[in-house]
């Protein structure tokens, strides 16, 4: 798990424009969300490999992941308009769910 948000979390930094292109027009500042919610999944990431901090890690993933999911309706939502990436931005969705749980389970 620490590796996916790790991953995840330099994603922001190495492909800037892929995460400002899903972000919903309604965010304030979408280029300063994108670094913060980076250096988040990078220090959560880094937190759950510590047993005494794995489990405030594992609340601020839920949390996260609560925040990040309207810009996932919303990838969904474009990639459904142009007919491109459907079903994975589809399948995406119930596997934030799982994610949900996952972390969880570090709680």
């Amino acid at each position: 798990m620490s590796a996916i948000y790790l991953i995840a979390g330099m994603c922001h930094f190495w492909k800037p424009k892929f995460f400002l292109s899903i972000t919903p027009k309604w965010v304030p500042i979408p280029a300063f969300v994108n670094i913060a919610v980076g250096i988040a999944e990078v220090l959560l990431g880094l937190a759950l490999l510590w047993e005494t901090t794995r489990s405030y890690a594992a609340i601020g993933i839920i949390i996260l992941l609560i925040f990040v999911f309207p810009a996932n309706v919303y990838h969904y939502q474009k990639a459904k308009r142009k007919g491109k990436m459907v079903i994975v931005t589809m399948i995406r969705l119930p596997i934030q769910l799982l994610l949900l749980y996952w972390a969880y389970t570090f709680v």
